[in-house]
């Protein structure tokens, strides 16, 4: 498992979900820009538009962590959807794909001091090495990657050096992404490829927790499946054909914990 604090597989991860991306925009012609992504409200070049000025925003933390200014506020997010918003499907597509690069090369070209001194508040009082904010970011792309890839082929998936990351990050994002069960319980769950171990508690406290997994947690129910379906299931993304094995609560109840947005 990587530790928090080393970008280097972030880093890593963040590219290679941007060459996927790229080389899936290649091909797309302007009616697949404009079909519906996996998002029922966006198209294709709607999440395109999203990716693209997340990168602005995203390069904007990165500046403002390394030459110690302050990181864009939301006041300053709006411009930049707008500008986005107002493009065509073709110049979303192009210019998404442009403004990620500039980001990941900008990440890239980081030295080791950039990398092991970087710190930015942003989204909550404490402020967040490098490998964090990768982790927003790459949390972003790849789930907004598989958007795409799965309107155009239904057997994509999310990329397995996406998931191995990420899925050591769910109970950051469950934390606040997560509603409370109308009849909560206690589950267990145990995810593959790779494995962990995760403890769920969808509300019989004050919110829905999720944990890694302690030898005296007790559980009423369990869960089985694939870490990757199991990152899509915390972001609101796995569908009622997905592999697994459920006891003691249902898929639907597990959606409503995790309605996604």
């Amino acid at each position: 498992m990587t530790t928090a604090t080393d970008a280097t597989p972030w880093v890593q991860a963040a590219r290679a979900s941007h060459d996927r991306l790229a080389a899936i925009v290649a091909g797309l012609d302007a009616a697949q820009l404009r079909q519906q992504s996996y998002d029922t409200e966006w198209t294709i070049a709607d999440v395109l538009s999203h990716l693209g000025s997340g990168a602005e925003i995203f390069t904007l933390v990165i500046d403002a962590a390394v030459t110690g200014g302050d990181p864009p506020s939301p006041d300053d997010f709006k411009p930049i959807w707008e500008t986005w918003n107002a493009r065509s499907p073709e110049e979303q597509a192009a210019l998404s794909v442009t403004a990620n690069e500039n980001l990941i090369t900008q990440v890239e070209s980081l030295t080791p001091a950039q990398r092991a001194a970087f710190q930015v508040t942003m989204f909550g009082p404490q402020p967040m090495d490098l490998a964090g904010v990768l982790g927003m970011r790459l949390s972003e792309h790849a789930l907004h990657t598989w958007d795409i890839a799965v309107a155009l082929d239904p057997a994509a998936r999310v990329a397995p050096d996406a998931v191995d990351l990420l899925v050591d990050i769910l109970p950051v994002f469950a934390s606040f992404a997560a509603r409370k069960a109308p009849a909560p319980v206690v589950a267990a769950v145990t995810a593959s490829a790779p494995e962990r171990r995760f403890t769920l508690d969808t509300g019989t406290g004050d919110a829905v927790s999720l944990r890694p997994a302690d030898p005296d947690d007790t559980a009423t129910a369990s869960l089985t499946l694939p870490a990757e379906a199991f990152l899509r299931l915390v972001y609101g993304r796995l569908d009622d054909d997905a592999e697994l094995e459920l006891s003691g609560l249902t898929l639907n109840e597990l959606k409503s914990v995790f309605p996604g947005f």
